[in-house]
C-alpha cells in the first residue's frame, strides 16, 4: 500500500504506456516499479480497432509484460454479457474486432454492439443497425469515446459520435460498456481485490478516464501525453488527484518518491 492508501492501479494503454507501436519515454521503467512495489495492476483500454489476441500481441511487441487477465477491454465484458443473456450481436466493430465474438452462439433476441468501426461508419450499416434498435435489439456501446489519437499525431472521431447518432435516432440510450462506465470500473476493482478508493486510475483522458473513475470512487490522475489536451482538466465536476507530465511523474507521486 502506498501512502495514499492505494493498493490497486488501474493503467490506460494508449497514449499513456505507448503511442503508435512504441513505449513513451519511461513507461516501461515505471509499470516495473508499479509491480517491484507491490501494487495490483490492471490495465484497461477502450480500443476497440484492435482483438484482446491482437492487443496481448502487441504489448508483447512493445515490451510490455501483460499476464492473462491483467487486461480489461470492453469487448471482453459485451461477449460475457451476450453469453449471460443469450442474446446474438449484431456487430458496429471494425473487422479486427470481430474474432471477440465468433463464438457468441446464435439467439432469437439481439443486441445492437457498436464500437470503432472505422471505415465501416457507413450510412448503410448506421441505418441497419438503427433499424435494429428501433425494432427492439438492444443497444450496447463498447465505448463512447469524443475522440482519440491517431497515427498521425491527430485526434480523430471515435465511436462517441456514432452512439450519439443512434441515440438521437432512436431516442434509446446505449448501455455503455467500457469507460467510463461505472460498473466497467468496479469489475477492474474486482479483479485486483480493492475497493474503489484504494484504487487508482492513470490516464489521458480526462472524460472517460478521470471524470469516469472518480465518479465510481476511485482516484484519477490525468497524464499530459497522448490525446490530452491543456485545460480539458477544468471540465471535470471534480478535479484529478494530480495532472502528471507522464506517466514516470504519476508513479513517482503515487510511490511518494
Amino acid at each position: 500500500m502506498t501512502v495514499l492508501g492505494i493498493r490497486g492501479v488501474l493503467l490506460d494503454l494508449g497514449g499513456v504506456v505507448y503511442s503508435g507501436d512504441r513505449p513513451l519515454p519511461g513507461s516501461l521503467e515505471a509499470v516495473e516499479r508499479i509491480k517491484n512495489a507491490g501494487l495490483g495492476l490492471r490495465y484497461i483500454t477502450n480500443t476497440t480497432r484492435t482483438s484482446y489476441g491482437g492487443l496481448m500481441e502487441k504489448l508483447a511487441k512493445i515490451g510490455v509484460v501483460v499476464a492473462r487477465g491483467e487486461l480489461l477491454t470492453p469487448a471482453q465484458v459485451a461477449r460475457t454479457y451476450l453469453m449471460d443473456n443469450r442474446l446474438s450481436p449484431h456487430l458496429l466493430v471494425h473487422s479486427n474486432l470481430e474474432e471477440d465474438f465468433a463464438d457468441v452462439p446464435a439467439s432469437s433476441h439481439e443486441a445492437v454492439v457498436i464500437g470503432d468501426a472505422a471505415d465501416r461508419f457507413s450510412f448503410a450499416a448506421l441505418n441497419e443497425a438503427y433499424r435494429k434498435i428501433e425494432k427492439g435489439a438492444l443497444f450496447l456501446a463498447l465505448a463512447d469515446n469524443r475522440n482519440f489519437l491517431d497515427a498521425d499525431g491527430e485526434l480523430s472521431l471515435d465511436a462517441g459520435a456514432f452512439v450519439r447518432a443512434l441515440e438521437y435516432a432512436s431516442g434509446r440510450t446505449a448501455m455503455v460498456l467500457g469507460k467510463p462506465s461505472a460498473a466497467f470500473f468496479q469489475l477492474a476493482c474486482q479483479g485486483l481485490g480493492c475497493e474503489p478508493h484504494e484504487t487508482v486510475m492513470i490516464g489521458d483522458d480526462a472524460e472517460a478516464d478521470v471524470g469516469g473513475a472518480i465518479a465510481a470512487g476511485l482516484r484519477g490522475v490525468l497524464v499530459r501525453t497522448g490525446k490530452y489536451r491543456s485545460g480539458q482538466e477544468a471540465r471535470l465536476a471534480k478535479p484529478p488527484d494530480l495532472v502528471a507530465e507522464d506517466l514516470a511523474t504519476a508513479v513517482d507521486w503515487l510511490l511518494g518518491s
